[in-house]
């Protein structure tokens, strides 16, 4: 029997991954003026500790408005990232790589946390919110704020602000970097037409929708170790007629490939509040196999990932190279120790659990 591909190494770059397992970023809601709580070390170590590969941070805003909620983590000043820095140094200490994934929520910004049902759909400036950033002023859904339409400044600090959180990344000690380009926050704002209407150089051309996203990777790029590998997640699809879509990903994809990403992480949907997503397991994983073969770029799947020869058959059938993994691993931070088990591969586990692995 040939050992499961979901638990061969994969290096790229100068790191090393264990097996093909990536725990997705998730957000959590519970960060304290962007700064990680002990919340974020327990959830974030009991990932490392069930086996993952690669452990990445949630969406981590590159500036104060970049926050998806005030309760949002964020990269913006060396006060950040030496409170990260506990954080990566025990996802190491388990055996695992430290990512994190930095975004900018534009006009999805300044909102309330999920399970706060009395504040609507933003939070106000007076109690702590802000009028959230987009590329022009169309708000998401008619209970959400209308965003300011952003200069081209606006736009060119945007990418300086990911430079400089890919450099307090580094200092913080996480070894991936994963840029947020999806789900209809800032940067897939300016890529689809949808939400981007501008008449300058950001808007109109597909080459001029995706000038803030090849701006941002190149400033990343140049700040983030070149040993150290570099992801992008994007949405591959609108699924909403005159959208962003498959072709435009791996055009995109092509592009950040030459600026030095290394691997696409292939999500989609987020731009409207209404579209009809086809939601089944790996439903997403299509997108992650097309963008694959043509791009000629290592992808990731993710989405409805649940069972272990799920994830096997992904990888044995070449539609991506690693599977990133989000609500299982919330239901069950052992998966992967669970999913060695079950596909018959011998993994150690923590010393400290040992004694139960029979």
């Amino acid at each position: 029997m040939n050992a499961p591909l979901l638990f061969s190494s994969l290096k790229i770059r100068g790191v090393e991954f264990k097996n093909r397992i990536f725990v997705s970023p998730m957000c959590q809601y519970s960060s304290e003026d962007g700064l990680p709580t002990d919340w974020h070390l327990v959830h974030l170590g009991s990932r490392a500790v069930g086996g993952a590969a690669l452990v990445v941070v949630e969406a981590t805003a590159v500036s104060p408005e970049g926050r998806i909620s005030p309760q949002d983590s964020g990269l913006w000043s060396e006060r950040h990232a030496e409170a990260f820095s506990r954080v990566t140094r025990f996802i190491k200490e388990q055996g695992a790589v430290p990512g994190i994934q930095i975004a900018h929520a534009g006009r999805k910004g300044s909102t309330p946390v999920p399970w706060d049902k009395s504040s609507g759909k933003n939070v106000p400036p007076d109690k702590g919110g802000w009028i959230p950033p987009a590329p022009s002023p169309i708000a998401f859904d008619a209970d959400y704020a209308v965003p300011r339409e952003m200069s081209v400044a606006d736009a060119e600090k945007v990418a300086r602000d990911f430079g400089k959180a890919a450099r307090l990344a580094r200092q913080a000690g996480f070894e991936v970097l994963e840029l947020h380009f999806a789900h209809g926050y800032l940067v897939h704002e300016f890529l689809s037409p949808l939400s981007n209407q501008r008449k300058d150089a950001y808007g109109g051309t597909l080459d001029n929708r995706m000038r803030l996203a090849l701006a941002a990777a190149e400033s990343v790029r140049r700040q983030w170790p070149e040993e150290f590998p570099l992801f992008a997640r994007i949405s591959a699809t609108d699924w909403s007629p005159g959208g962003w879509d498959l072709p435009d990903s791996i055009a995109l994809a092509g592009w950040l490939k030459a600026l030095g990403v290394d691997l696409i992480d292939c999500s989609s949907g987020g731009m409207v509040p209404h579209a009809k997503i086809p939601l089944g397991p790996g439903y997403q994983t299509p997108f992650s196999e097309a963008v694959r073969r043509e791009a000629k770029i290592l992808t990731g799947a993710v989405g409805l990932i649940t069972e272990p020869s799920q994830a096997e058959d992904i990888l044995a059938q070449g539609k991506a190279d690693a599977v990133f993994l989000a609500r299982e691993l919330l239901r069950d931070p052992y998966w992967p120790l669970h999913a060695a088990k079950a596909l018959g591969a011998d993994v150690p586990w923590p010393k400290q659990y040992e004694r139960a692995k029979a």
